[in-house]
């Protein structure tokens, strides 16, 4: 069966699972209280939610189980922010996009300091991963590139990506999955950036694919932005389950371009971000 027939077929079976073994269901979405809200990340002791809320040029923090807004932080001094991540010491790095940087915090409770900020080799970054590596690895969506960065110094790049968007840590510990928006597919890199493998829109039938982040057993759970969707594949490379009907909406298992992505065992948050909402699932895994 021809590679175009396949994605044709996976794209139409969708809001259920291709396998059994993973299901979602929808628990309920926050308040549209955010502006075109993109990634969001968990703080490391799980009582936050940050959410990079693009329209307001902040860093919004919610509650995770109630998705309400407790606070915000960056709206003085961010713009355009894209994506957040945490490092092993708790630290925070921010994707200030239009500022063409990456802005480092430290982060107590829901109160942030500016302590740095990582700036060579990127426009517009709309991804930040922090490695247990301890280097910064950063997506310039504007400059189709994707740099690395140790003790703040610029150590290594790869070129020729088209407006590169999240990275997120592999399965592994030390790869990198890089979704490579503007080319409609993920890569999985080295850390030091070789090409591993590749995830190709032939085959996912993806269209703009945005954030990212990994269930527990290695699955891939990615926003397919202009599919209105987001798609999980399961760590043998099967399309294990698509939320969305490839029709922009809203409601349950509705999205209007949606965007970030954060897994913690089965609760899943997504961005709708077309819809200015945050949505929870809760994932039925396989025993």
């Amino acid at each position: 069966m021809q590679s175009h027939i396949v994605a044709a077929l996976l794209s139409s079976l969708v809001a259920w699972p291709l396998h059994a073994e993973i299901t979602a269901r929808f628990v309920h979405a926050s308040k549209p209280i955010l502006s075109n809200p993109h990634d969001l990340k968990l703080t490391p002791n799980g009582r936050y939610l940050f959410v990079s809320d693009v329209g307001n040029d902040r860093i919004a923090i919610l509650d995770p189980e109630s998705l309400d807004l407790i606070d915000a932080f960056g709206e003085d001094h961010q713009s355009g922010t894209h994506d957040i991540d945490f490092d092993l010491k708790g630290q925070a790095y921010v994707a200030d996009t239009h500022n063409n940087r990456v802005i480092i915090y430290s982060v107590s409770g829901t109160n942030a300091s500016q302590i740095g900020e990582l700036t060579t080799g990127i426009r517009g970054p709309e991804g930040v991963l922090a490695h247990p590596n301890g280097r910064i690895y950063v997506a310039g969506a504007w400059s189709n590139n994707l740099v690395v960065f140790e003790n703040g110094v610029m150590v290594n790049e790869r070129r020729g990506l088209s407006a590169p968007h999240d990275l997120e840590l592999a399965a592994n510990g030390s790869d990198i999955w890089l979704a490579d928006a503007g080319n409609d597919r993920i890569l999985l890199l080295s850390a030091d950036l070789e090409v591993k493998s590749e995830l190709t829109r032939e085959f996912y039938d993806f269209n703009g694919v945005r954030y990212m982040d990994l269930l527990d057993d290695g699955s891939l759970v990615a926003a397919d932005k202009n599919n209105h969707q987001v798609k999980i594949i399961t760590h043998d490379g099967k399309l294990g389950l698509v939320l969305g009907d490839g029709r922009p909406g809203h409601g349950p298992d509705k999205f209007r371009t949606p965007e970030g992505v954060e897994v913690r065992g089965t609760d899943l948050w997504l961005s709708d971000s077309g819809n200015d909402r945050i949505v929870r699932y809760r994932l039925m895994l396989p025993p």
